[in-house]
């Protein structure tokens, strides 16, 4: 029988490695009595080419997990690991060429220069970091988004669907490792959000693009692969291929 090629051996090895991950991560504020551990100790990884949603009660700490497992916040202890490197151990430099150069975004508010118009808002990010995308895959990812006719749109030209897809279109652009998605349907009316998330779990299925994303919403968290609980800065469980109801009753142990 012949021996994988190193090559090959070398692709499956990247492909098993989880895409970020946490180990001991601690997020702390406040001193004394006053102190709140946002974090307290939390091990968790999240698979390349997954779909997974982070959810959990109000001030649980799911939005700061995904925070500094993006590089948006820093923590108080433990490490993040985005494939091999260790995001806690980078300068303010290093991290900001990290996340320009390996991570998308997706938030709430949409994040869109209203003088810019859409092909403009959806360039910005590669611009500032002085590259080019790849003409195919920019133009795969613009039908794709059904944006082709609204590239010369500005934001208050767009419905709050499709501002929310340039934003989609923004994140996925670079190719990133991940993509971060914090509560992305939250001022999204139930089409339009359906839609956003249809997206987002289209370029995990046929991309293999590695999705995070916060949300509160059971309906959203049924799109992902897999779901994380968190409550009280710590892991509190997980679910695979989830249902709405699954999630409601998840939630509802945790008093969400």
């Amino acid at each position: 029988m012949s021996q994988p090629s190193q090559h090959t051996t070398s692709a499956v090895l990247d492909a098993a490695r989880p895409a970020v991950r946490a180990v001991g991560l601690r997020k702390t504020y406040g001193r004394g009595d006053a102190v709140v551990h946002a974090l307290d100790g939390v091990d968790v990884e999240f698979a390349r080419g997954e779909f997974t949603a982070i959810m959990g009660p109000s001030g649980s700490g799911k939005s700061t997990l995904m925070h500094c497992l993006a590089g948006l916040d820093t923590a108080s202890a433990g490490q993040v690991f985005l494939g091999d490197t260790e995001l806690t151990a980078l300068g303010d430099r290093e991290l900001t060429r990290l996340r320009r150069e390996r991570v998308g975004f997706v938030f709430q508010s949409f994040n869109l220069l209203p003088v810019l118009d859409a092909a403009e808002n959806m360039l910005l990010p590669m611009r500032l970091a002085g590259r080019t995308p790849d003409p195919a895959w920019h133009d795969d990812v613009v039908r794709r988004l059904g944006l082709t006719e609204r590239l010369t749109h500005r934001p208050h030209e767009l419905s709050g669907g499709q501002q929310q897809r340039v934003a989609v279109a923004r994140a996925l652009l670079p190719r990133p490792d991940v993509v971060f998605a914090d509560e992305p349907t939250g001022n999204l009316d139930s089409r339009a959000g359906a839609e956003v998330l249809s997206l987002l779990r289209g370029s995990v299925r046929e991309v293999g693009q590695t999705v995070v994303m916060v949300t509160h919403d059971p309906v959203a968290a049924s799109y992902a692969d897999r779901v994380v609980l968190i409550a009280d800065g710590r892991l509190a469980g997980g679910l695979t291929k989830p249902t709405p109801d699954d999630v409601l009753d998840a939630l509802r142990t945790l008093g969400a």
